[in-house]
């Protein structure tokens, strides 16, 4: 048998990839989940049905037409009630509840 020659091999520096940067969460995704966390925060404490319907409706409002205008007015009284609730220290609303609809909002 011949002996085969083995060819040499080069090793080729690939290309570094890089990691694409997932987009920066829209404002609109955050004034969802941040008003998907007030009605859950309404219904544990038990506080303004009103506001925990007008809440849902906006919430199903915004999935199907994506206007967060409903959306950002309910979130506007809900942080004047936390605020409220806040200042009775009501166990369960934080400082850092009411600064994180405050961010989702402006």
């Amino acid at each position: 048998m011949a002996k085969m020659i083995a060819k040499p091999t080069t090793a080729k520096a690939s290309p570094k990839k890089v990691a694409a940067k997932a987009p920066a969460k829209a404002t609109s995704t955050d004034i969802e989940s941040i008003s998907k966390t007030i009605l859950t925060k309404l219904k544990a404490l038990d506080l303004d049905q009103t506001l925990q319907s007008e809440i849902e409706w906006c919430l199903g409002s915004y999935r199907h037409d994506k206007n967060p205008v409903g959306l950002v007015q309910a979130a506007n009284t809900a942080i004047g009630l936390f605020k409220t609730e806040l200042a009775q220290k009501t166990k369960g609303v934080t400082a850092k509840l009411i600064a994180d609809i405050e961010k989702a909002i402006a």
